[in-house]
């Protein structure tokens, strides 16, 4: 059977047991704060299973797009250096949701491998749960009688809780598992060793094909767990393991599942694939990672620097310059497996046929972007491998590698994956500092492609309307594509227009191209020097219509509110702040002001509220707006117009007066007729920019009457906390004065906590010879707390050499603290030290020579950490 038909049988068989076919949900997760990716079968019935919703069918079953690449479950760095890792997959997966449970989940799943699929029985082996004392839970008798019918004893096998027991996260329904695992080998090393005892234990042939979990249990808060009213069945199949059984190949590469796509990565390439170890692993990452691109592109995510769309560029770098490295693919290539992928899909999940081109185009673009700096990048990092320091030290500094991200666009993993194939390490903590230090440093700027302007008819220049007239009837000027953020834009001239282009701080505005009956959505409308041009997502059909064109009036209308006011905002800042304030900068939009000015303190209390009080009533006063065009800039500087620094004025002028013994100024942008039309002035936030920069946000109109309304509910709801007192104020300090009491308290007994920690780790001071050895984990609530006791020790212990270990907030932290003494006269340093232990909790520290500290990211970690410090021979390292 070719892969389409075992991925057909497997939906027909359920099918045929009631289930419900449903399709895939997306790869990229848009309503669940908790996963970027879809990562489990069973992520879109979460609800189901939590209770938060009722399914319309019991039973059902699908094909689901996985994605493992961060979190808790992140198979990245071994994708291509197995055979049977994956970034994107697909799981195979039945669910009952109070239906049927082990019994039948169980004989179905035996019957479709061995009656339908017919796979060996003789190389199945399963596993139950075995038990769990600490947690009281028995063996799961039920799945094991079961099994026993239909499997021999000797081939089923108790598994742990970490391998046989499912939990959806620290609390939630839980419970055990089934899992069915195939033994791949040849019958000659099957003949020396018996599967059974290569089940769980990494053998790449001995594989996990199937996993039937019982939901039976709710994880309580405390640890406990509760019988759930209703028991549910969720099952994951992953499908490459799966063809690769039924297809019985040494690979999850070797099925037509990747056999297709690495057949045309050869055929580019020129290489064979099965000849030379790089390049088969180049290869696999290639064929592996463009799936997991591909639909996360097609289900929405972009490839970005932040978040999801950081994890996705990642991965599309990563394999990129495996094809550049190991297969010699200097131009780009990897956008070119679309087509191909696209077609094997077709019909399961559709959204990648539809979108392909987009899909290519998308990729296509980071592989032109990120090839231009990969090849002076990887030079770079041979000449940084061999340098004095990078060789004494094995380790690539936290500042270079932040180099290497910012200019050449190296992901971090990215270099501590080709500094791993040399030998070497890379400082992460070092990374993450110059991150924060630079984190205002300008990243790689998408690229944009213009294209050239087409002329429909010649113009001298745009007629602007839109003072005067939110309508009016036009033709088309000029056109030009523009492909930016891989999507192809439109901007358009035209020659008499009602639409504002953004300057000033005003956002430009939206609406409409009307004619013959077709209209073409306006998006946003920008200045080019003094050219309007609009931007839309198509281009009208007949380009030499006359057009009616519509600016978006309630739109206009808010955003007119918020602009008048940052005219009555900046004179009521001169006001009471002094006539030193300056406009720096500002954004007006239909949501929001936003006002930079240029002030060396913070806006007090006191001075918001008296900013407000004038604007307010300046509103109420509804000052009709005096507006003059044309004004020579002698004149409107006469008149006593504000000018603002940095804007470029010309000959002559336009003026804006509310009131001309309150504000004038020189403006292009838009207002409203009068100032009663605001209604409401709120400031939300007051804030620093920059050094003698301040920034006021406020909102007027429904926007402010809808934050008050917000803000009066919020007093109510905390006056219903309290108990309605008559003193609110009174009432919320009395709370605080206590708050602040009983953190004293806690403060002492944490100090009383910490010597009694020290005072056991002097117990347990061991003397080897010139030294006196003391490497433990405690338990302490901060870093601070953990140097105050490596320092106390010190001061206690003479020649120590200590190392600590402790897990705060639920992260892991190493200190090393070596005796002066011992450190001048053998040369120790402590900086060293905690370095290569902080290897084994996945992260990195530095300190002094005498004292230094690490944090990490892999809390389970930690123990080895201190095993490895234990197992250290430092007394043979003194002599």
């Amino acid at each position: 059977m070719n892969s389409k038909e075992i991925r057909k049988q497997f939906l027909d068989f359920f099918k045929n047991k009631s289930h419900q076919i449903v399709p895939s949900a997306p790869i990229v997760v848009k309503n669940d704060p908790t996963l970027m990716f879809t990562n489990a079968g069973m992520n879109q019935f979460k609800d189901y299973f939590l209770g938060n919703a009722t399914p319309s069918n019991r039973r059902v079953a699908d094909t689901q797009k996985c994605l493992r690449v961060s979190g808790k479950h992140n198979d990245l760095e071994d994708v291509g250096h197995d055979t049977y890792h994956h970034t994107m997959f697909e799981m195979l997966g039945n669910w009952s949701f109070g239906d049927y449970f082990k019994k039948e989940a169980l004989e179905w799943a035996w019957e479709l491998l061995t009656e339908v699929y017919k796979l060996p029985k003789e190389r199945l082996y399963v596993s139950v749960f075995g038990g769990d004392p600490a947690e009281n839970l028995e063996l799961d008798h039920e799945a094991f009688e079961i099994w026993k019918t239909m499997v021999p004893e000797d081939r089923i096998i108790y598994g742990s809780k970490k391998d046989n027991f499912w939990e959806m996260g620290d609390t939630g329904p839980c419970g055990p598992c089934s899992e069915i695992h195939i033994d791949l080998r040849p019958q000659a090393e099957i003949d020396l060793k018996p599967g059974r005892e290569e089940v769980n234990a990494d053998h790449p042939q001995v594989i996990e094909i199937w996993n039937n979990v019982f939901i039976q249990y709710n994880r309580l808060a405390n640890g406990s767990l509760e019988n759930l009213p209703d028991k549910h069945v969720d099952t994951g199949m992953g499908f490459e393991r799966l063809v690769r059984a039924i297809q019985n190949k040494q690979s999850n590469y070797d099925t037509d599942v990747f056999t297709g796509t690495i057949a045309y990565i050869e055929q580019k390439s020129g290489k064979k694939y099965g000849e030379n170890e790089k390049v088969d692993i180049a290869m696999r990452v290639i064929a592996d990672h463009i799936r997991a691109v591909a639909f996360a592109i097609a289900d929405g995510q972009l490839p970005s620097n932040n978040k999801a769309g950081y994890v996705i560029r990642r991965i599309l770098r990563r394999a990129v310059r495996y094809a550049y490295t190991f297969l010699d693919l200097k131009e780009p290539f990897f956008s070119t497996l679309i087509p191909l992928l696209a077609e094997q899909f077709d019909g399961v999940f559709p959204e990648l046929i539809a979108q392909q081109d987009f899909v290519a185009k998308v990729i296509l673009e980071e592989e032109i972007s990120f090839l231009k700096t990969l090849e002076t990048g990887l030079k770079k990092l041979e000449d940084i491998a061999v340098s004095e320091s990078v060789k004494a030290s094995k380790v690539i500094d936290g500042k270079t590698v932040f180099e290497l991200y910012d200019t050449f666009g190296f992901p971090v993993d990215l270099t501590a994956l080709i500094a791993r194939e040399k030998g070497l390490g890379i400082d992460e903590a070092g990374f993450e500092v110059a991150m924060l230090e630079q984190k205002e440093r300008s990243r790689n700027a998408t690229a944009v492609e213009t294209g050239d302007w087409i002329t429909v008819k010649e113009i001298d220049q745009v007629q602007f309307v839109g003072y005067d007239d939110l309508q009016a009837y036009s033709e088309i000027s000029k056109y030009r594509e523009v492909k930016s953020k891989n999507k192809s834009l439109y901007q358009i001239v035209l020659e008499r227009t009602p639409f504002y282009g953004e300057s000033g701080g005003q956002v430009g505005d939206k609406g409409y191209l009307e004619a013959n009956g077709e209209k073409v959505y306006i998006v946003d409308t920008q200045k080019e020097n003094d050219l309007i041009v609009l931007i839309a997502d198509k281009l009208p059909s007949d380009v030499n219509a006359n057009f009616n064109c519509v600016v978006d009036a309630s739109r206009r209308a808010l955003v007119e509110n918020n602009h008048s006011c940052t005219h009555l905002l900046h004179a009521a800042l001169k006001q009471v702040l002094g006539t030193h304030v300056n406009q720096k900068g500002s954004l007006v939009n239909d949501e929001i002001l936003r006002f930079d000015f240029s002030h060396f303190t913070k806006v007090s209390d006191e001075e918001i509220a008296q900013i407000e009080k004038i604007v307010n009533a300046k509103i109420r006063e509804n000052i009709a707006l005096n507006e003059r065009r044309n004004v020579p800039i002698a004149e409107a500087t006469k008149l006593g117009a504000m000018a603002l620094f940095g804007e470029k004025y010309g000959e002559f002028v336009r003026v804006i007066t509310f009131d001309p013994n309150y504000s004038v100024e020189l403006c292009g942008g838009t207002h409203v007729a009068a100032t009663g039309q605001i209604g409401l002035f709120k400031i939300v936030a007051e804030s620093s920019v920059a050094a003698g920069v301040r920034r006021i946000e406020a909102y007027t109109s429904v926007k402010a009457e809808a934050y008050i309304n917000e803000q009066i509910d919020t007093l109510a709801a905390v006056k219903e906390l309290l108990k309605q007192p008559k003193d609110i104020t009174k009432a919320l300090e009395s709370l605080l004065n206590e708050k602040s009491l009983l953190q004293k308290e806690v403060e002492q007994f944490r100090l009383q906590a910490l010597q009694h920690t020290k005072n056991q780790l002097l117990t347990k001071v061991e003397n080897q010879g010139e030294l006196n050895l003391l490497i433990d984990q405690v338990s302490v609530h901060s870093a601070e707390e953990l140097k105050t006791l490596a320092y106390e020790l010190k001061a206690k212990v003479a020649n120590l050499y200590l190392v600590l270990g402790a897990v705060i907030e639920g992260k892991p932290q190493l200190a090393v603290m070596i005796a002066d003494e011992l450190v001048a006269k053998h040369n120790l340093n402590a900086v060293n030290i905690v370095k290569d232990l902080a290897k084994e909790i996945q992260g990195g520290g530095g300190g002094q020579a005498f004292f230094a500290t690490a944090g990490g990211k892999n809390a389970e970690g930690l123990a080895k950490a201190i095993e490895k410090a234990k197992a250290l021979n430092l007394t043979a390292n003194l002599s």
